[in-house]
Parts: C-alpha cells; structure tokens; sequence
C-alpha cells in the first residue's frame, strides 16, 4: 500500500485502501483465518536511543500539577522546560 500514490493499492487480504479501514478490518477478523495468505517478511527498524532521565522523587508531584494545568504529558514539559534552559544557555 503507498499512502504517497493517488492510485490507492488494495491490500490483499483486506481489501483496504486507508490504515483505518486496515485496522477496521483486523478488529473483527482473526489472522489465523489468514495465515496460509501470508508471507515472511524482513525489516529494518531504526530507532533512535533514548535517555531517561529521573527527576527527584519530591519533585515529581509539582511537575504533575504544572503538566496537567497546561494539559501535557510531565515528560513533554519536562522536555520543553529543558529546551527552554538549554537555548537560555546558549544565547547568553
């Protein structure tokens, strides 16, 4: 299937041309009645690594009320809060 393409190409079990008739289809279908129509297939995936990172845990209650006043994730503030230091820092 290429989203990219104007000619949409059918799958060829689902007979689907949108990831969310995909899904649609797989929510009632079991891939066992299927099996002997698939085939193996090989993959790269290419991840990028991340780092964790673990806030004090006195501080993580106050960073839950500020991320859910501004209706965010408290990874996501936490990632913005240090975006903001570090271009702080670098235009100093």
């Amino acid at each position: 299937m290429n989203e990219n393409n104007n000619d949409r190409q059918l799958t060829t079990i689902s007979k689907a041309d949108t990831v969310e008739d995909i899904a649609d289809f797989w929510d009632s279908h079991s891939l066992a009645d299927y099996w002997d129509q698939t085939h193996e297939a090989e993959f790269e995936v290419s991840a990028r690594r991340r780092r964790r990172v673990t806030p004090d845990p006195e501080l993580w209650p106050k960073i839950e009320v500020q991320a859910r006043t501004r209706g965010i994730l408290p990874e996501t503030l936490i990632n913005i809060w240090l975006l903001e230091r570090l271009q702080n820092c670098t235009s100093a």
